[in-house]
C-alpha cells in the first residue's frame, strides 16, 4: 500500500511539473526545468553517503571498535538479505539515526552518540531494522526523484516571477505561455503543492520502513518503544547543526530532528509519532510482522 501511495504521489508531482511548465513555456519549459533539477540532484544522490556522513562528522566503526552495534547491523542485514552496509557513529548528543547510500551495495547506517545512551539492545535493533528497510526499499532513490520533480517545479515558479516582472504574463497562449493570472497562480500554488506532495512521499516511506523493519526484527514493539524514547529525546536535545543543514537532511532521520507544532507539523517530513506507534502496536497484536 505504501509503495502504491508513493507511486501516486510521484505521478502527482510529475503532473504538477507538466502543468507548471505548460503555463510558463509549454512542454519545452517543463523539460528544461526537469533537466536542471535532475543535474542538481544527481551529484547529491551519487555521493549521498559521503556527503551526509561528513556533514555530521561521522566516524566509521568496525566489529573491533563497537562489537554490539556492528553485530546488530550484521545480523539484521543477513536476515534482510542485504549486503553489509558501512556503520558509522555520529558525535551528536541528540538521539537519532539514519541510513543513506544510492543502493544496497553502497549503503551506510549511522547512529548518534545520544541514541546509544537511551536505547537498550532490543530497541536499538528495532531502529536499525527500520534503517535497513530504507536501504532495501531504495528510499534514497525515491526521495531523490521526488526532490528532483519538486525542485524543477520550484525553478519554474522562480522563472514565473521573472516573467511576471518583465511582462511575460502578457504573452498569449499561442506563444506557449500563460496569462498573468496563470503565472500568479503557478508562482504561489505550484511550489507549495510540490512541497506538500514531497513531504507526503517522505511520510509514506517512513511508514514503509517501520513495517519493513518490524518484519526483519519480528519485534514491532521494540521499534514502538524506541520511537517513544527518541521522540522525547529529540525534543529535549535538539540536533547540533545549522538550521539549513537540519532542514535539508531532516527527512533522513528516523525521528524528525526539527521540533514544532501547528504549521511546522503540517510541513513535517515524518508522520505523526502517535500514528506510527499505533500502527506498530496493531501490527504486533495481529501478528502481521510474521508475514514476510
Amino acid at each position: 500500500m505504501n509503495a502504491f501511495r508513493t507511486t501516486i504521489l510521484l505521478a502527482m508531482l510529475t503532473a504538477l511539473l507538466v502543468w507548471a511548465g505548460g503555463i510558463l513555456g509549454g512542454q519545452q519549459g517543463a523539460v528544461i526545468a526537469f533537466v536542471i533539477a535532475a543535474a542538481m540532484n544527481f551529484f547529491s544522490y551519487w555521493f549521498s553517503d559521503k556527503i551526509v556522513i561528513k556533514m555530521y562528522r561521522g566516524q566509521e566503526v568496525t566489529a573491533q571498535d563497537d562489537p554490539e552495534l556492528y553485530g546488530i547491523v550484521q545480523d539484521l542485514a543477513q536476515r534482510a538479505g542485504l549486503p553489509m552496509p558501512k556503520v558509522y557513529t555520529l558525535p551528536q548528543d541528540t538521539p537519532n539515526a539514519f541510513a543513506t547510500g544510492r543502493n544496497p551495495h553502497h549503503a551506510a547506517v549511522a547512529v548518534t552518540s545520544g541514541i546509544r545512551r537511551i536505547l537498550d539492545k532490543r530497541e536499538l535493533s528495532g531502529v536499525l531494522g527500520h534503517e535497513l528497510a530504507h536501504v532495501a526499499n531504495r528510499d534514497i532513490l525515491v526521495s531523490t526523484i521526488a526532490a528532483t520533480l519538486a525542485g524543477a517545479i520550484s525553478y519554474l515558479a522562480t522563472m514565473a516571477q521573472w516573467a511576471a516582472i518583465f511582462g511575460g504574463g502578457h504573452r498569449d497562449r499561442e506563444g506557449g505561455g500563460g496569462g498573468m493570472i496563470s503565472l500568479l497562480v503557478m508562482m504561489i500554488v505550484a511550489p507549495l503543492a510540490a512541497m506538500l506532495i514531497q513531504m507526503a512521499v517522505s511520510r509514506s516511506r517512513e511508514y514503509g520502513a517501520d513495517v519493513g523493519g518490524a518484519k526483519t526484527t519480528r519485534d514491532p514493539l521494540a521499534l514502538a518503544s524506541a520511537l517513544r524514547k527518541l521522540h522525547l529525546g529529540s525534543q529535549q536535545i535538539p540536533l547540533e547543526t545549522s538550521q539549513a543543514t537540519a532542514s535539508a537532511t531532516a527527512h533522513m532521520f528516523i525521528v524528525n530532528p526539527l521540533t514544532g507544532g501547528g504549521m511546522a507539523a503540517m510541513f513535517s517530513t515524518h508522520p505523526p509519532m502517535e500514528e506510527r506507534i499505533a500502527r506498530l502496536e496493531a501490527m504486533a497484536k495481529d501478528h502481521s510482522y510474521m508475514q514476510r
